[in-house]
């Protein structure tokens, strides 16, 4: 398998791809809140619900995960004409999909996934659903849109999630299609006949739908095996075998591959099978080997499980990620403006107070730590919004700044004070706390509250803005001046 490095200039090459992406679709809701009593009525918790969000979900967040890569995305899938149809319709309106063909079927529920989590603990799910295929006048709409989709399209996915799109023999149709267009196709599958799915490039179960299709539990370390007797039977090119926390394998005629789990902390897994194959779809799109195409499907999957919801893993996520992996051994507190939006989304579901302080950090003296400590005293997770190379330049003049970006963000993300270090391009952090919405804002006592970037924003939603003490005779300026004494 290429290094994780190699893998940076097929991840530039995801921008433009063609995927269709043809299954069930069906929109994914999460209500959030606090559970803090047992209901007098039942030994059950109480949910306080404080924010409900929806999204599309099943075929729907393949897509998205296809869009958040920069793939020219076309969707087809069948729904009800009923409320939540028209919310998935509009939902999909907001969407830059080359085509979005979701065939109404009157009579038919959507099929709507409710998820109920009391700070980052899922208590419940809710499923309104119908596992019957469409009927056939649907179908045949279903097919024709679906054929135009692979024609024009370089790799299509099945996204099968039993909930009727693909049956009734319309996966064995959707793949001969296909094939007679040349088009690999990556499956998802579910249930236990794989027949319908015979002559798909590559298919990617997890460990529970591996061990439903060979009939029986797979011991841990007996995977290949039961991959490659799936292939044997069914003509499958790969499986590509998702197995949580043992990571991934990939098993071909010839090869077995296995690869590490990526992620460090893993807090919602839903939807990280369609962000794997939504990734590797796209690889094999740009035209890249099965084995690199499956690491930086690895390599997304570990992303999104750290994320809430049914979330994806965007093209300029993916390559830091696969910098920081290779250049900062594994250091995980460096992040992109997206990612930082992430980790304090979940950070405040936690019950957690967020600070963020701003600056240069060129040559780190005393004077930053003890800024940088007290700054940690007023939250619970403190971000650090670092210059980056330009902006430094711009502001303090020619020869600045001494050290590199890279080299500055290592430094911060050592201190245990620091826990994210994001940079910035602009010359003041305003957009990223406009973005990130802190609840403390960090400053030396040498500004005015009047004079500190975005302070007027911070206190409007209810934040505080905090002057911290200087340490007297530390100047990174008046230490570089001593140097060239």
């Amino acid at each position: 398998m290429s290094g994780r490095l190699a893998l940076l200039p097929l991840v530039q090459r995801l921008a433009g791809v063609r995927v269709a992406c043809i299954g069930d679709v069906m929109l994914d809701r999460f209500v959030h809140g606090r559970a803090e009593r047992i209901s007098p009525e039942a030994p059950v918790p109480v949910l306080r619900v404080e924010d409900e969000t929806s999204m599309p979900g099943g075929s729907g967040n393949v897509a998205r995960n296809l869009l958040a890569l920069g793939a020219e995305t076309r969707l087809v899938a069948v729904v009800g004409e009923d409320a939540a149809a028209a919310e998935l319709r509009a939902l999909m309106a907001e969407l830059p999909l080359a085509e979005a063909a979701l065939i109404g079927e009157p009579g038919r529920p959507t099929t709507i996934k409710t998820r109920y989590l009391a700070g980052p603990q899922q208590m419940l799910r809710a499923d309104r659903e119908t596992l019957a295929a469409p009927a056939p006048a649907v179908r045949a709409l279903l097919l024709a849109a679906a054929e135009r989709a692979v024609a024009a399209s370089a790799v299509a996915v099945l996204s099968d999630y039993g909930k009727g799109a693909l049956a009734a023999g319309t996966a064995e149709a959707v793949l001969a299609r296909a094939r007679a267009e040349g088009r690999p196709a990556v499956v998802d599958p579910k249930g236990r006949d794989y027949a319908i799915y015979r002559g798909a490039a590559v298919i990617a179960p997890n460990r529970a739908e591996l061990a439903d299709a060979v009939g029986g539990a797979v011991a841990k370390g007996a995977e290949a095996e039961a991959a490659r007797a799936l292939i044997s039977r069914f003509g499958f090119a790969a499986v590509l075998a998702t197995l949580g926390g043992d990571g991934m394998i990939l098993v071909s005629e010839g090869e077995v591959l296995a690869l590490p789990a990526e992620a460090r902390e893993v807090f919602d897994v839903s939807g990280a099978g369609d962000t794997v194959a939504a990734t590797l779809a796209a690889a094999m799109a740009a035209g890249a080997p099965l084995a690199d195409a499956a690491a930086l499907a690895n390599v997304a999957a570990g992303l999104v499980v750290a994320k809430v919801g049914t979330a994806v893993a965007g093209r300029d996520e993916l390559a830091g990620a696969l910098r920081r992996r290779d250049l900062m051994a594994g250091e995980g507190k460096i992040a992109s403006a997206d990612e930082a939006g992430d980790r304090v989304r979940r950070w405040r579901r936690q019950g957690l107070r967020v600070g963020f302080t701003n600056g240069c950090f060129d040559l780190l003296h005393p004077g930053h730590v003890s800024l940088l400590a007290q700054a940690r005293g007023a939250c619970d997770r403190l971000v650090v919004g670092l210059n980056a190379d330009a902006s430094v330049a711009r502001l303090k003049g020619a020869g600045r700044p001494v050290q590199s970006e890279a080299a500055r963000a290592v430094v911060l993300a050592s201190l245990a004070s620091v826990d994210l270090v994001v940079s910035f391009a602009e010359d003041t952090p305003l957009r990223l706390i406009e973005a990130l919405r802190p609840d403390v804002l960090i400053k030396g006592a040498d500004y005015r509250p009047d004079q500190i970037v975005g302070a007027d924003l911070v206190t409007g939603w209810g934040g505080q803005v905090l002057l911290a003490r200087l340490e007297p005779g530390y100047s990174t300026s008046r230490t570089i001046a001593r140097i060239g004494e």
